[in-house]
Formats: C-alpha cells, sequence, structure tokens
C-alpha cells in the first residue's frame, strides 16, 4: 500500500480508535488532541508494519476500511479482510488453508503473529500464532468451546505419535543388540506412549482427506486409550459427528502434519508445551467469561509461583482447570537447577471436558499429576482428603454463590468460620488451609472484596485468621488480567509457620504490596504483567520474607509496607493494600505555583476551544442530515 492509501484507510477510523493505537505502539504524536498526528503518527513509522495496525482491528472496522477503498468487503475472516486491503483491489477471496499454504496465508499478518508468539510464551520461533489463524479457519461453525477439543486432541495425538515414531526407529536401528521395536516396554521404559498402528499419524493422515476420517480418528484415540491405562477415559472421541465438516477436519489434520511435536529435537524446545499453551490462551480469549473456567492467565501464575518458590514437595491445586499451576510450578524447578520430579503433583477439578483437558496437558509434558480418579467437586468429594501440601497454589472461581454451602454447615475444614453459603472464597481459603503441612504456604487468586467484606460472617473469619497469624502478604493486582472478569483482583498468601528456618521469623508481621499500577495492555480489554513486573512483586516478597541471596528490604511509600498486628487491628481487620502502603512519594519539579496554574489554565482553554470546535462541526452535520 502507498502512504496516501494507508492514509485513506486510517481515516476510517474514530478519533478514540487512533489514539488507542498510537498508544498501543507507543508513537511519538505530539499534540494528542489533533486527529491528524496519530494518522502521520502510523502511516510515517518505520518500526511498524501496516499490517501491525490492521491485526488490531475489529471485522466491522476492516470493512469499513474495504468501503472506503473501493474493495469488496466480503469474507467472514479477518485476515481475508486484511490481505485484501493489503493487496489493494485483490477482491479474490483467500482460500482455507491446508497444510502447505498455511504458512502463505499467515505470512499476511506475520509481523503481528510473531510479537504474540514471543509475548505469550517467551520465545522468538512465531510459528504458535501462525497455526492458529490457520486452524481458526477452519473452525466453520463449531465454537470455540467444542473446537478447543478437537484441535487440542489432535495435536495431542501428533505429539505422541511423533514420539513413538522417533523411538521406533532407534529400536529398528538396535535390533541387532536385541531390541524389539514391538514391545510397548520398550516405550514405556523411556516415558514414551506405546501408539497402536491404527493410531499413528501417518496412518490417519494418508487417510485424511476420506470422507470416514472422523470414525478413524476416534478409532485411533479409543486404541491408545486401551494400550495406555493412564489415558483411560481422558482422549476426546467426538470426531465423527455429524457437525464436525469432514473436509475441514482433513485439512486440519495436514496443517497439524506439517509441524514436528514430539521429537527429541523439537521436546527440547518444548515446542508442543507452546502450541498447547498459546492454544489454551486463544480459546480462553474466544470463550471470554466462560474461559476462565479452564485458563489462568500466564502472568498471573508466575507471578504466583516465582513468589511462592515451590522448590520441592508436593503441590496442590484443588481447582486446577487445565493445569497450568503445576506446569509453570516445574519450569520454575527446572530454571532454578531442579529436576522434573522434585515437586509431587495433586490436583482437582470438577469439570469432566476441564480435567481430561488437564490429564492431556500433564501428559504431554511427562508430569505424573495425581488429579483424582475422576473429575469431583473440591467441596463434597474431596479426592485427596488425607493429603498435607507443602504449597497451595490456586485460581478458584469467584464469589461462586452455587457450591452447596448449605450441605457443609458443620464440615471440619471451618476451623475459623462457618462460610456463607452464598459465597464460597471462604470456603475455599479454609479448605486451603486444611490441607497446608505445619510449614506449608498457600499462595491464591480471590476477588477484592475477600480483602474487606463484612457480610454473612465473612469479617469474623477474616479476623480470625489475621489473629491466627496466618496471612503472609497482600498483594492488590490491577483489573483487566483474566479473560474470565474485569474485575480487579488480589493474591492472598498464607502462611502456617511464620517462624519457619528457611526464612527470617516473620511472627505479628504482613506485607503489603499494590501493584495496581503495574502491566500493561496487549488489547482493548487485556492487561498483562511483564517480566519486570513479576520480578519487582517477587523480589519484594522475597527481600521481606528473607529468602537466601535475596536485596534487604525497605517500604517504599505507594507501593510496599510491612504491617504488624496492632496496626491491621486498627484498620478493622481490612486487608486492601491501599490502606497500608499510604501514597507514592512525588518528585517536587520545583515549577512554582503561578507558573503551574497558567500553563494549565492555557490547556483548560485550548480544550474549551477544541469542545467548542468539535460542538459546531456536529451541529453542521446535523444540519445537513436534517436539511437533506
Amino acid at each position: 500500500m502507498t502512504p496516501q492509501q494507508r492514509r485513506s484507510a486510517l481515516e476510517t477510523l474514530p478519533r478514540d480508535r487512533l489514539i488507542a493505537l498510537t498508544a498501543h505502539f507507543s508513537l511519538d504524536v505530539g499534540d494528542k488532541r489533533v486527529v491528524e498526528n496519530h494518522v502521520n503518527a502510523l502511516v510515517r513509522s518505520r518500526s511498524l508494519e501496516f499490517t501491525d495496525v490492521l491485526g488490531l482491528l475489529k471485522r466491522e472496522e476492516l470493512q469499513k476500511i474495504c468501503d472506503a477503498l473501493d474493495l469488496d468487503r466480503g469474507g467472514r475472516e479477518k485476515d481475508v479482510l486484511i490481505a485484501r486491503i493489503l493487496g489493494m483491489g485483490d477482491s479474490e477471496q483467500v482460500p482455507l488453508p491446508l497444510a502447505e499454504e498455511a504458512p502463505a496465508v499467515a505470512a499476511v499478518v506475520e509481523p503481528k503473529v510473531r510479537r504474540q508468539a514471543t509475548d505469550k510464551t517467551g520465545g522468538d520461533l512465531g510459528f504458535e500464532a501462525k497455526l492458529w489463524l490457520a486452524a481458526d479457519k477452519l473452525r466453520n461453525n463449531l465454537d470455540a468451546a467444542e473446537y478447543k477439543h478437537v484441535v487440542l486432541g489432535l495435536i495431542f495425538l501428533k505429539y505422541v505419535s511423533d514420539a513413538f515414531e522417533e523411538r521406533r526407529a532407534q529400536l529398528l536401528a538396535e535390533v541387532d543388540q536385541g531390541a524389539d521395536p514391538e514391545d510397548p516396554d520398550e516405550y514405556r521404559g523411556e516415558n514414551v506412549f506405546w501408539v497402536p498402528k491404527e493410531s499413528r499419524w501417518f496412518h490417519l493422515q494418508d487417510r485424511a482427506k476420506q470422507p470416514t476420517i472422523g470414525k478413524l480418528v476416534d478409532d485411533a484415540m479409543v486404541a491408545i486409550e486401551r494400550d495406555n491405562p493412564s489415558l483411560k477415559g481422558v482422549l476426546p472421541k467426538e470426531y465423527a459427528r455429524p457437525g464436525l465438516d469432514k473436509q475441514r477436519l482433513g485439512e486440519l489434520i495436514d496443517l497439524i502434519g506439517s509441524i514436528g511435536l514430539g521429537d527429541r529435537e523439537n521436546r527440547s524446545k518444548d515446542i508442543l508445551g507452546r502450541v498447547y499453551e498459546y492454544f489454551l490462551s486463544e480459546f480462553a480469549s474466544a470463550e471470554g467469561k466462560k474461559g476462565g473456567q479452564f485458563y489462568t492467565p500466564r502472568s498471573v501464575v508466575k507471578l504466583l509461583v516465582e513468589m511462592l518458590a515451590p522448590y520441592k514437595g508436593r503441590v496442590y491445586d484443588p481447582a486446577c482447570g487445565s493445569g497450568g499451576m503445576f506446569i509453570q510450578s516445574e519450569k520454575f524447578v527446572e530454571a532454578h537447577g531442579g529436576k522434573l520430579g522434585d515437586i509431587s503433583v495433586f490436583g482437582q477439578e470438577s469439570n469432566p471436558t476441564t480435567w481430561k483437558l488437564a490429564k492431556m496437558n500433564l501428559a504431554i509434558r511427562g508430569l505424573d499429576a495425581n488429579l483424582g480418579a475422576e473429575n469431583a467437586d473440591t467441596f463434597h468429594r474431596d479426592q485427596h482428603k488425607d493429603l498435607k501440601a507443602d504449597y497451595v497454589l490456586a485460581n478458584p472461581p469467584f464469589n461462586d454463590s452455587d457450591w452447596g454451602g448449605d450441605r457443609l454447615r458443620e464440615d471440619v475444614r471451618w476451623k475459623f468460620g462457618v462460610p456463607p453459603a452464598g459465597n464460597a472464597n471462604f470456603a475455599w481459603v479454609q479448605h486451603f488451609i486444611h490441607h497446608l503441612a505445619p510449614s506449608g504456604i498457600a499462595g491464591f487468586v480471590l476477588a477484592n472484596g475477600s480483602m474487606s467484606s463484612n457480610q454473612s460472617g465473612e469479617g469474623e473469619i477474616r479476623r480470625a485468621m489475621i489473629e491466627a497469624d496466618l496471612v503472609d502478604c497482600m498483594v492488590a493486582l490491577p483489573g483487566q488480567l483474566f479473560y474470565s472478569t474485569q474485575i480487579p483482583v488480589c493474591l492472598w498468601f498464607l502462611s502456617r509457620d511464620k517462624k519457619s528456618n528457611r526464612f527470617r521469623d516473620r511472627r505479628g508481621e504482613t506485607l503489603f504490596i499494590d501493584a495496581r499500577k503495574l502491566g500493561r495492555m496487549t488489547d482493548r480489554t487485556h492487561r498483562e504483567l511483564s517480566e519486570e513486573d513479576i520480578a519487582r512483586v517477587a523480589g519484594t516478597y522475597h527481600a521481606w520474607r528473607g529468602d537466601k541471596g535475596s536485596a534487604t528490604y525497605e517500604d517504599l511509600p505507594g507501593f510496599c509496607k510491612t504491617a504488624r498486628l496492632e496496626e491491621i487491628t486498627g484498620h478493622g481487620f481490612v486487608l486492601t493494600p491501599g490502606r497500608y502502603v499510604g501514597a507514592e512519594d512525588v518528585q517536587d519539579d520545583a515549577e512554582p505555583f503561578a507558573a503551574r496554574i497558567d500553563a494549565l489554565s492555557a490547556r483548560l482553554e485550548s480544550h474549551f476551544v477544541e469542545s467548542h470546535t468539535l460542538e459546531l462541526r456536529i451541529r453542521a452535520s446535523l444540519g445537513k442530515l436534517f436539511n437533506g
């Protein structure tokens, strides 16, 4: 596109949208009140690909651009419209991608894709988002919740098949030395799933264009479960259903077949983990509120894990979703010199499809996790009644009013008070405490109301916990971090033993951290904590509790403060960090007060002028409308 064509495209967008775009790319626009400045910044920036800009727009906005540029506005998919705009006049629809076409189609949005993939996975391969864009084209009329299991089931199948074929090749080369390529134990001994012939990827891909491909995939899943008892009842088996377009299923198989996942080289790069995590986050975004049932944003999980620092021991998540807490814990251990197996994983999940998703997610990473014999409600069918965990990591449902609390009024877990039947927040908190070992630490997410609510006895439960000296640290987080809710949330950290030999004696003290100003917007509705944000919050906590090798802790007005029980009591046992950390120190810029007033007055006057100008324009437009 020429600069003038780009300008014409941008001029279709409203002023607030242009402001949001220049802010997203951190462009210098000068006077932000002038619309032309935003257009110029987006057109002239040498560091910005115009594809990046188009990729952030909604389908309706792209259609308006097509109208303005005299292009065909037809097509359901955003990247079809993007390709058309970039091609200026090419009104042909971009075809659904086959395996060999997917990279070319995805390349249309490559600059945007590479940034997203790097941000979400911490790597630089960039193919995760390409694969997502291509696979999402094949969704047809399936909603994200259904399609999630279709895609992730196939990715799992490709992974285990790749790992199997690599091991099989090794065994075939060692037949003279007594190796047996047909012995399942030769595979299981190397932590590789045995894959029967009808389940191997080449067998399915060779038949991907056949109308019976759905049944063949279902049969492949059944056979893998039959020969690998740990996967029994876990894999999806709904590929033959009438609602799933078999032609598109075949194309999806071809697409996934174009990437390596399970061989040793790709396992070392965690290719599958990256694809899986990226897809989970994109499905969560596509499902919105429903997505929060199975996925906790990566930056929040990483912050929890970095703060708790689970080097060794039993890790428990009684609301484990798709298992993200466990995966991040294993990554933490390995990043700090430990090894797989230094921690033992225990979890529970009530949703049957999410429980299966977690089992697959952990299996592909080689994590031996005990998620219970089946999916089950944590409150009413505790799968780990005798467990005493060294670490509890959780993101339970917020403010759940339908948890069946009226049937558990005499439960042994309610040591600090009976939680209200209309809100499960403090039922979850007391469940965590009940399962903590004598020196255990819990870190979990809760709605902000849990820090101050006095309704239905919640204030008394919180007071009893504070007086028992269990509350170690409270962190206020910014809003818009979650797909499932836009409300701001907080992190709680509870410690059974504040005089633990691992850290300094913290009895009678609680750390408050106000992190509400941290994070950056990744799109219009979602915020993400950066690595620097995570390191700052976690480092503050480690310094305060006296981790070996950590920095010296100091209170920082507006950000962190250590408070004693007496001070918390004075605040009515409210745990909101803002009450304790105070206001941030503001440096005096030495500008005279009178000069500040003059400058502010001038700015205000310019706003008045702009407002009057806009009013005149609106009146003129309305006049044209009503006068024909």
